[in-house]
């Protein structure tokens, strides 16, 4: 197999004090077959000067106007000519072997979407990112719908084939918060998938500008995932049914109970409302998991990697 290349996308809006960290982890990469593509999404805040003293070493594209995140991310892949592309939010970073990882793993696989593990740290670059891992292990799954282990969803925690990803539509523009989990459905059935269990090969930097802190946002945006879920806008048709409400299921109840922790009565009971039976499909998709084998693991070997 040919190695594949790849299109680490990178978006920024507002983010100068943490951009030029993940440009800089993107250059870094152990594995050089890349393009590094960053779209600044109309930032008003010097963002495009710190980009612009990178020079060649990337490609800038510059929305005309704050366009959000997802169309960022897709006027990124417009202009990508990677087999594979690698997303990146702006104030996370890419482990130096994050790429190499990626390699081995659609290497052994052919695999045309990745899940990644992050790590989550505060401040200056942590110094897990400073060792390289002597092994990979991984799972890999029919399809992603079909995920038996946890996986914290994230832009920069997605990895897939390009061409996948234009079959499935792209990020859905227009959405935000929970935009990871809507790329996943979309990515549901569209072939197998590898969930990288180690090393972690992102890196999610904690900060009080997360959008994840504020629960009332998400209230809507898990609303109208289940809304396309019932639309029958995933695919998957009636044969995944019940793999996707149990995929909504599990996000479905974490939302239900930061709302009542939060004391946002009202959304909570929204949620239950519209997503109980969802919720209950993730409940007995973990009850039956217990009494059967999980896919087993697969290590693979840094030293093997050519």
């Amino acid at each position: 197999m040919i190695p594949p290349q790849f299109s680490v996308i990178i978006t920024c809006h507002n983010q100068a004090i943490f951009i030029q960290d993940a440009v800089k982890s993107a250059l870094a990469q152990n594995y050089k077959a890349c393009e590094v593509i960053v779209v600044d999404d109309a930032s008003s805040d010097g963002s495009v000067d710190i980009l612009k003293a990178f020079g060649n070493s990337l490609r800038l594209v510059s929305a005309p106007k704050n366009i959000g995140a997802n169309a960022a991310r897709n006027l990124g892949v417009s202009v990508a000519s990677g087999d594979y592309l690698v997303f990146l939010d702006g104030d996370d970073l890419l482990s130096p072997w994050a790429l190499s990882t990626y390699r081995m793993a659609i290497s052994a696989t052919q695999a045309p979407v990745l899940l990644t593990r992050l790590f989550f740290f505060e401040g200056a670059q942590p110094p897990e990112t400073r060792e390289t891992p002597k092994e990979i292990t991984f799972v890999e799954y029919e399809n992603l719908i079909q995920k038996e282990r946890t996986h914290r969803a994230s832009a920069s925690a997605t990895v897939v084939n390009r061409t996948t990803f234009q079959q499935v539509g792209g990020w859905t523009e227009g959405l935000f918060h929970l935009d990871d989990l809507d790329i996943m459905m979309k990515l549901g059935v569209a072939g197998h998938c590898v969930q990288i269990l180690s090393p972690a090969t992102a890196c999610y930097r904690v900060h009080p500008g997360n959008t994840v802190s504020h629960v009332s946002p998400f209230v809507p945006a898990m609303l109208a995932l289940i809304k396309k879920e019932k639309a029958g806008e995933y695919p998957g048709g009636s044969r995944f049914r019940f793999e996707r409400y149990a995929f909504l299921g599990g996000p479905i109840f974490f939302w239900i109970k930061k709302c009542l922790r939060a004391r946002l009565y009202a959304s909570a009971i929204s949620l239950v409302m519209k997503g109980w039976v969802m919720a209950l499909a993730a409940a007995l998709r973990r009850f039956f998991g217990k009494l059967t084998s999980r896919v087993p693991t697969q290590t693979l070997r840094m030293s093997d990697l050519d």
